[in-house]
């Protein structure tokens, strides 16, 4: 999928349809921008409590804490 939007002389971009829709988003959800060197990624912005769990399952064979670091 490739679609183009134009900046309006207040900053403001409308998000394509198509791009909407397929990303399942919602009309008042919140979302992040963040700069990647010239790209910008856009994604919905979590709370904590969504957040629970995501890491349940995660190997810690090798991780180090900061004690580890000096």
């Amino acid at each position: 999928m490739s679609v183009t939007a134009k900046i309006s002389a207040k900053f403001q971009v409308s998000i394509p349809k198509e791009v909407r829709e397929g990303m399942g988003w919602k009309v008042g959800q919140k979302l992040v921008f963040v700069p990647r060197g010239d790209t910008l990624v856009m994604a919905p912005a979590r709370d904590f409590e969504s957040l629970r769990g995501i890491a349940k399952g995660a190997n810690m064979e090798g991780y180090r804490d900061r004690e580890d670091r000096y």
